[in-house]
C-alpha cells in the first residue's frame, strides 16, 4: 500500500515467529487447545502480551471469544512500557505491519475519539517499540483478519486518564460493530507464589466486574498489573455499552512453561459482555 503510514512489526522475529506458516499454525494450536464456554455476546475481552510462547497459550482462552462474531473494529487499549506521558497515544492513520497481513487503522474512529477527548492524541513515537498492542495482532489476525483497528497506548495510567479514556471509547464505537481490547500482563518477577497472591486481586475485580475495586486496588498496588489502567477502561466501557457478565477463562504463569517458579509473570484471559 502506497505512502500508507505504516507501524512495523517490531517484535516479529523475537517475541513471535516471522514466518507466516510458523505463526499461523502456533495461533492456531493455541485456538484450538482454548475451547470453552462463550458468552453469547462479547462486548470486551482482556488479554495478556508477553512473548507467544508464553502468554499465547492463556491470551488463545480470550481470543476464542471472539471467533467467528459480526465485529469489524477492533479497539486496542494497553501501556506505554517505554517511557510515561500525559494522556492516551493514538496512532491515527496508515496500517500496523503483522506477518498475517496489515491490520488497518480505522480513521473514523480514530478522528472521533481524537475530537471528542483532548486525552487522546496523535503520538506515534509512543508506539515504535510498544508490544503491547503488537502481541494482540497474530491473534486479531486470525480471528478477524478483515477487522480495523484504533490503537491506543495509556502513558501515566492514573484514575483521571482511565476516567478521560472510558468516555472516549463509549464515543469512538458508539453505533459501531465494535469490540474493546485490553492488553495486560499481571504482576511481575515474583515468585509464583507471591504472584498468584498478587493476581488473586485482579481476578477477583474482573470476575465480579467490579473497575471500581480494580481501580482502588491499582491505587495501592500498581503492581497487581502493568495495564491495569487500560483493563479498568476497558471494562467501565463494555458495562457503559451495555456488558453486564464477565468470564475468568483462564489464570496462568510464565513458570508453566519455563518451568522456572521463582520468578515470573502472570497471565489472565477474560471476556465481557452478556451471558
Amino acid at each position: 500500500m502506497h505512502d500508507v503510514p505504516t507501524r512495523d512489526a517490531a517484535m516479529a522475529g523475537r517475541w513471535y515467529p516471522r514466518s507466516t506458516s510458523d505463526l499461523t499454525n502456533e495461533i492456531d494450536r493455541y485456538l484450538r487447545a482454548a475451547r470453552t464456554t462463550r458468552l453469547t455476546t462479547v462486548t470486551a475481552i482482556i488479554a495478556p502480551h508477553a512473548g507467544l510462547m508464553y502468554s499465547g497459550p492463556v491470551a488463545a482462552y480470550a481470543y476464542q471469544e471472539l471467533e467467528d462474531r459480526d465485529f469489524d473494529l477492533a479497539v486496542l487499549v494497553g501501556p506505554a512500557h517505554a517511557g510515561g506521558f500525559d494522556g492516551v497515544a493514538l496512532w491515527p492513520r496508515g496500517q500496523f505491519a503483522s506477518p498475517l497481513g496489515g491490520a488497518l487503522i480505522d480513521a473514523e474512529a480514530a478522528d472521533r475519539i481524537a475530537e471528542y477527548a483532548p486525552a487522546v492524541r496523535t503520538l506515534e513515537g509512543a508506539h515504535l517499540r510498544e508490544h503491547s498492542l503488537e502481541m494482540q495482532l497474530p491473534f486479531l489476525k486470525r480471528v478477524a483478519p478483515d477487522a480495523t483497528i484504533l490503537p491506543l497506548l495509556m502513558g501515566w495510567q492514573t484514575r483521571e486518564t482511565a476516567d478521560a479514556l472510558t468516555a472516549a471509547l463509549v464515543a469512538a464505537v458508539s453505533g459501531r460493530r465494535a469490540v474493546l481490547i485490553a492488553s495486560t500482563d499481571l504482576s511481575h518477577y515474583e515468585d509464583a507464589g507471591r504472584a498468584a497472591e498478587l493476581d488473586a486481586v485482579v481476578i477477583h475485580h474482573v470476575e465480579r466486574f467490579d473497575s471500581e475495586g480494580l481501580q482502588e486496588a491499582l491505587s495501592r498496588n500498581p503492581h497487581h498489573a502493568c495495564g491495569g489502567g487500560p483493563a479498568v477502561a476497558v471494562m467501565r466501557a463494555a458495562w457503559a455499552l451495555g456488558a453486564r457478565d464477565s468470564i475468568v477463562h483462564r489464570y496462568a504463569d510464565s513458570g508453566d512453561v519455563s518451568g522456572d517458579k521463582s520468578s515470573v509473570v502472570g497471565y489472565l484471559a477474560a471476556a465481557l459482555g452478556l451471558k
